[in-house]
């Protein structure tokens, strides 16, 4: 537990005042903090308690309950002052990068710099600089992979990545998965090509011409991708592109690599390939299909063809997305993969 913060004697006015601060929306954010922490101070909080009511540190909180008891509403305000203004201390500057890193009490999921600067009582420009050399940055998220739950992770791990990086003589090993809910997408308004000084452009404005689901095998060693649209993910889309991909390369081996997707481990599915001695399904340790190079071919296309498009029907969707796939085998070229199975983070 923190110091304890002396409580402040309240006249039932400042009080009244200061709960219409915080419930207010009109009231700017750093004034409704600043009423929080008096009326936190006045129910005899810790510091650490306004400090975690709030979310400013304990010093800030400090700061503004000994400003309001020395000068009571005016001790709220924002210093003005004459010339050059007064240097930012390396304190409050720790204090602000700290700030940053929790989460606002106002429902946000993030931090703006606005918002920084509103309950720090500084300028926008002042908030950046501090962040920027703290390397700071609020609004940018990044994705890792977490720990998977399966018990087997190391074993399906090292039978993919053997797959990978020393496939068995005689063998093609094929990546497969769906890419479902395509949507043919139109524009209620004719596309802007785009020109000097301006993008493509169209209207955030759209209706739907249908769906289509992509089936997909990357053949991990030449690059190649074999497509087929369906009109859905069921178990027997997802074993008729089994069987073609089967009689499309006989005499050999095929390791197919799948995701953990009900319709990959269906009992007709699996029943089919237990009768095949030259296939072999192997599925990706849960909650890593990443390990699956299908998913970067996925980001490639989604890139390539979906980001942006107009389609005035299905068909036409459908038609284009097969057109590319014939386009890319032209190009096409294996992924240099590099992971070898170490950890991905300490």
């Amino acid at each position: 537990m923190g110091a304890p913060a002396k409580r402040l004697e309240l006249t039932e006015e400042e009080a009244s005042t200061l709960k219409l601060w915080v419930a207010s929306g009109t009231t700017q954010q750093r004034m409704a903090v600043r009423a929080q922490v008096v009326l936190a101070a006045a129910e005899g909080l810790t510091l650490d308690e306004i400090s975690s009511r709030t979310g400013l540190s304990v010093n800030a909180c400090l700061k503004w309950r000994k400003r309001f008891a020395a000068e009571r509403f005016e001790g709220l305000s924002d210093k003005s002052g004459r010339g050059r203004p007064q240097s930012i201390s390396q304190e409050e500057r720790l204090e602000i990068m700290a700030l940053a890193c929790t989460t606002p009490i106002d429902g946000s999921s993030r931090w703006s710099m606005r918002k920084l600067a509103e309950v720090a009582g500084h300028s926008v420009s002042a908030i950046h600089g501090i962040l920027n050399a703290g390397d700071l940055k609020p609004h940018k998220v990044e994705h890792w992979c977490g720990k998977s739950p399966d018990p087997e992770f190391a074993s399906k791990q090292a039978t993919i990545i053997g797959l990978y990086m020393n496939p068995p003589v005689n063998a093609i090993v094929l990546c497969v998965d769906e890419k479902s809910q395509i949507q043919a997408l139109d524009r209620t308004q004719p596309l802007l090509p785009m020109r000097p000084g301006k993008p493509k452009r169209i209207t955030a404005t759209y209706k739907r011409n249908g769906t289509t689901c992509l089936l997909a095998a990357f053949a991990v060693h030449e690059g190649t991708i074999e497509g087929r649209c369906v009109d859905s993910t069921k178990h027997t889309n997802f074993l008729n592109f089994l069987k073609h991909l089967y009689r499309s390369n006989p005499g050999k081996d095929l390791h197919v690599i799948a995701d953990n997707l009900s319709s990959h481990k269906h009992k007709d599915v699996l029943a089919w390939i237990e009768k095949r001695r030259r296939l072999h399904l192997h599925f990706t340790p849960t909650y890593s299909s990443w390990l699956n190079q299908i998913e970067i071919w996925f980001n490639i296309f989604t890139r390539d063809v979906l980001k942006g498009g107009v389609w005035k029907s299905r068909q036409a969707l459908v038609s284009q997305i097969m057109t590319y796939i014939r386009h890319y085998n032209e190009r096409a070229h294996p992924f240099k993969w590099t992971y070898e199975g170490k950890p991905l983070t300490a």
